[in-house]
């Protein structure tokens, strides 16, 4: 699951990566193209809930193709906002760095005749 919020840093959304406790696994990253398809530069931790997570402040307005190692196994994330055909004819996970649009509550005005 992905979850985005407004970031504290101005123009990046903060997008939260999140693999379900049911994982059974000793290491998970989350690799991309934020972070040049490094393997072991951005590990997801295992948090007291058995969670999985790793947020990340990214550019916004940009989307990344992404994939998750686990154990040295790719994984793609069927609840990303998007899926393509990467080059080696396998799929990747694409995440758009932008916020969903808002819905702005309105109130009735009172118009007086």
């Amino acid at each position: 699951m992905i979850t985005k919020v407004k970031s504290m840093q101005a123009g990046y959304v903060r997008v939260q990566f999140e693999l379900p406790a049911c994982l059974w696994a000793d290491h998970i990253f989350v690799v991309g193209e934020f972070n040049d398809w490094q393997r072991n530069s951005l590990p997801m931790l295992q948090d007291r809930d058995g969670v999985w997570r790793l947020t990340l402040d990214l550019p916004a307005g940009h989307s990344y193709e992404f994939r998750y190692l686990v154990d040295n196994r790719w994984l793609t994330d069927g609840h990303a906002d998007d899926i393509v055909t990467n080059v080696y004819g396998t799929q990747n996970s694409v995440v758009h760095a932008e916020l969903p649009p808002t819905t702005v509550d309105q109130k009735p005005t009172n118009v007086a005749k």
